[in-house]
């Protein structure tokens, strides 16, 4: 517990050879065991060779939500499948590979020590350098699975988990601008649909329900309209909206708050969002917009920020939908990215429940208290 994690003791350097890299990527963090095999070429291109992706969905939904050890346990019994899949489908052998990238936090602790364990087994059994990847840069460069995106870049990363604005200058590279003090976009959008009983996962139901909504029905709270910093808090329109759906009688009723809901979210994603733009953009020439995360599959979402962007010129770009959810091409990826500098991990990489991206400003400016599990974000 004592280790000095924030300046990566123990990670050593491997010179990449200089031409492709083929790397697997396994991904285990939450309710997803995915695992992926992707190419980077010297110039940055990323192709997906394969991308398999179990879900746990049928496992937790009778719970509401994810339960860890349920969770961990289906990890156990999914991977070495999955990862089989996976190399059938790029159509190569482990001898073919240049290296393991597996998810090392943060994340559901239990779930990662499965798959990091698996990777660091196939990186001993077949001498490949085993690199240990944030769950949250993996989300960082999952835009350049679609398309060649070019670094630096604005993020916002918003996701189950996690609602962070990040200035992106490269693997490893990557400065926090605002997160959430409280609670995330996907939870508020999670804990809200299953106070409305719309199940489980509730983000999807709750935008399917919007559909048919008008919001303007009802006046839900704005947080931090005094302050001036690129911060976010979802949890007092959790609670606001958890009770008005005790109010709901009808379908249309749940149907007017889940339009009133997605659009306060979409509202305070942009108006942080629009902050961290300006301050962007006197720094910087080449002004690009990614939203990466689960939540960055939200249409209403989308259009609210792409809008956004484009009125401060900023260019948009949200990673395709399959890469928007947790899977491990993004982990593949950011594995490719950092054994292309070099960067490799040692055999002991620990799991990790907490891992900020920028763990520097995490621990110097913490928006949460930093336990013995470490800064959060």
């Amino acid at each position: 517990m004592g280790a000095d994690y924030s300046s990566e003791t123990g990670a050593t350097t491997n010179p990449a050879k200089g031409g492709d890299l083929t790397v697997l990527g396994i991904e285990t963090s939450c309710d997803e065991t995915a695992a992926s095999v992707v190419r980077l070429t010297p110039d940055g291109t990323a192709t997906v060779l394969s991308s398999v992706v179990h879900s746990q969905i049928d496992d937790h939904a009778a719970f509401g939500g994810v339960v860890p050890e349920i969770a961990a346990r289906s990890h156990v019994e999914m991977i070495d499948g999955v990862v089989r899949r996976a190399m059938a489908d790029a159509g190569l052998g482990y001898g073919e590979l240049d290296g393991v990238a597996a998810t090392a936090g943060p994340g559901l602790v239990g779930g990662v020590m499965v798959g990091l364990g698996f990777g660091k087994a196939v990186a001993l059994a077949r001498g490949l350098p085993l690199v240990a990847v944030n769950h949250l840069e993996g989300h960082a460069v999952s835009a350049r699975l679609g398309a060649r995106v070019a670094y630096p870049f604005l993020l916002l990363l918003v996701s189950g988990g996690h609602c962070q604005l990040l200035e992106v200058r490269g693997i490893g590279d990557m400065s926090r601008l605002g997160t959430t003090i409280d609670d995330a976009a996907g939870e508020a959008f999670d804990k809200i649909a299953k106070a409305m009983g719309l199940g489980y996962p509730g983000g999807p139901a709750l935008e399917t329900m919007a559909e048919s909504g008008d919001g303007a029905r009802f006046d839900l709270p704005r947080a931090l309209l005094g302050r001036k910093d690129c911060d976010f808090s979802f949890s007092g329109l959790k609670t606001a909206a958890s009770r008005l759906a005790q109010t709901c009688e009808t379908d249309q009723d749940r149907a007017d708050l889940a339009d009133a809901v997605q659009n306060a979210i979409a509202r305070q994603l942009s108006e942080r969002s629009d902050r961290a733009m300006a301050a962007y953009a006197e720094k910087h020439d080449h002004c690009l917009f990614v939203v990466a995360g689960g939540v960055a599959a939200n249409r209403t979402v989308r259009r609210v920020l792409e809008a956004t962007a484009a009125k401060r010129g900023f260019a948009f770009f949200a990673p395709p939908l399959a890469y928007c959810t947790d899977n491990a091409a993004m982990i593949a990826l950011a594995g490719a990215e950092r054994l292309q500098l070099g960067l490799v991990s040692d055999i002991d990489a620990p799991a990790r429940p907490r891992w900020p991206l920028d763990e520097a400003r995490a621990l110097a400016d913490p928006v949460h208290p930093t336990g013995r599990k470490g800064a959060k974000a």
